[in-house]
C-alpha cells in the first residue's frame, strides 16, 4: 500500500519506520526535520507525561519501552540508553496504588502482548529522600535518534508546506503534524503549552539515573542525562495559538535552584531551550470520519518520545483495514 506520512518529529517518523516494516511503501512530507522539530528539544526519557486516555496511554508507553529497550541493544548508534528512573510523588498509603501510567501484563490466551512496567516504592536519591517510584526509563538521545530514524526510511522526507491533508497522495494518509493539526485538521482542541529546559554540563550527577519531581504540578521538576550532557527541566504552561515562545530567565532559575535544592550537582549551562508541546487533553488516533482515506496520529503532548511505537502499532492496525 502507498503510505504519505505528514509530519517528521518523533511521532510522524516512528510512524512511518513502523508501516514501512510492514511492507508499505511509505514516504514522508514536513515542513520542518530534525533540529526545526519540536521533538529535537525534548526530554526524550519515557514518561507518560501530561496525557491521555489513561488506558490506551498505559498500553502505548508499554508498547514503545519495550521497543526502545530492544534498540538499547540491538542499535546503539540509535542514541537509547537504559535508565533507572525515579517519580517523587505525594501519593499517601503504605504502599499507596500503583501509578496510573505503570501498565499490568496483558495476555491473549497464553501469548504475552504487553508487557507490564515494573515499579517498586523506594527514596529517591535526593536531599531528604523523599518516597518515589523506582522504574526502569529507556531515554533517546534526539541529536541521535531523529536522524536514525530518518536514515531509516526507504525514501528521503520531502520538505514542503501541507495545506490539505486530503490532497496528498497515496492510498492513506498519516496525519502526524502535531500542534499544526490545530489548523490542518481543524481540531482547536490541540493547543500548545510552553515547555523549557536548562542543559548544562554533566557535572557530578549520576548519569545512569533520571529523577522527575512532581509534587508540584505547576512546577514540575526533572533531569535526564544524556551521553554528554544533562538536561534539566521544565515547565508546561498554556502559551496563546500562534505566538512565538521566547525564553524566561525566571524558568531556568527556577529549574536550577530546584536542582540545588535536591542536592544535584550540575555543571555549567551550555545553553537553554523553548519549545511548545501539543497538547490534547486525549490523544487523537482514529480515522477521519470526513475523509476516510486520512488517520490521525497527534496530540501527544510532552509524551511523544514515551508513546511513539505503540501508537504507530495500531496505526498500522488502522492502515491494514483500509
Amino acid at each position: 500500500m502507498e503510505v504519505t506520512v505528514v509530519g517528521a518529529g518523533i511521532i510522524g517518523l516512528t510512524t512511518a519506520l513502523t508501516l514501512q516494516e510492514r511492507g508499505h511503501r511509505v514516504r514522508v512530507v514536513a515542513a520542518a526535520t530534525g533540529a526545526a522539530t519540536t521533538s529535537s528539544v525534548a526530554g526524550a526519557v519515557w514518561f507518560p507525561y501530561r496525557v491521555g486516555p489513561p488506558g490506551r496511554v498505559a498500553l502505548w508507553a508499554a508498547h514503545t519501552r519495550t521497543w526502545l529497550e530492544q534498540l538499547a541493544k540491538s542499535s546503539p548508534e540509535a542514541g537509547i540508553d537504559v535508565l533507572t528512573g525515579y517519580e517523587i510523588t505525594t501519593e499517601s498509603g503504605n504502599p499507596p496504588p500503583r501509578p496510573w501510567w505503570a501498565a499490568e501484563p496483558t495476555m491473549e490466551g497464553d501469548s504475552l502482548v504487553t508487557e507490564g512496567v515494573d515499579v517498586e516504592r523506594v527514596p529517591a536519591p535526593v536531599v531528604g529522600k523523599p518516597h518515589a517510584w523506582r522504574f526502569t526509563a529507556p531515554r533517546a538521545q534526539p541529536s541521535l535518534f531523529l536522524p536514525w530514524l530518518e536514515a531509516a526510511l526507504a525514501r528521503p522526507i520531502e520538505r514542503r508546506t501541507i495545506a490539505d491533508l486530503s490532497a496528498e497522495r497515496g492510498d492513506v494518509v498519516i496525519n502526524c503534524t502535531g500542534l499544526a493539526s490545530r489548523e490542518l485538521a481543524n481540531d482547536d482542541l490541540v493547543f500548545p503549552l510552553l515547555g523549557q529546559i536548562v542543559i548544562a554540563e554533566r557535572g557530578a550527577a549520576d548519569l545512569a539515573t533520571t529523577v522527575t519531581d512532581d509534587r508540584d504540578p505547576d512546577a514540575i521538576f526533572y533531569i535526564i542525562p544524556r551521553r554528554d550532557e544533562l538536561v534539566l527541566g521544565g515547565c508546561s504552561l498554556p502559551f496563546p495559538p500562534g505566538a512565538e515562545p521566547e525564553l524566561d530567565a525566571t524558568i531556568s532559575e527556577r529549574i536550577l535552584n530546584h536542582a540545588r535544592v535536591l542536592g544535584i550537582s550540575v555543571g555549567a549551562v551550555r545553553t537553554e531551550r523553548v519549545g511548545l508541546r501539543p497538547y490534547r487533553a486525549e490523544v487523537r488516533l482514529e480515522r477521519d470520519a470526513k475523509h476516510p482515506r486520512v488517520i490521525h496520529n497527534y496530540g501527544h503532548g510532552g509524551a511523544g518520545f514515551t508513546l511513539c511505537r505503540g501508537c504507530a502499532e495500531d496505526v498500522a492496525k488502522l492502515v491494514a483495514l483500509s
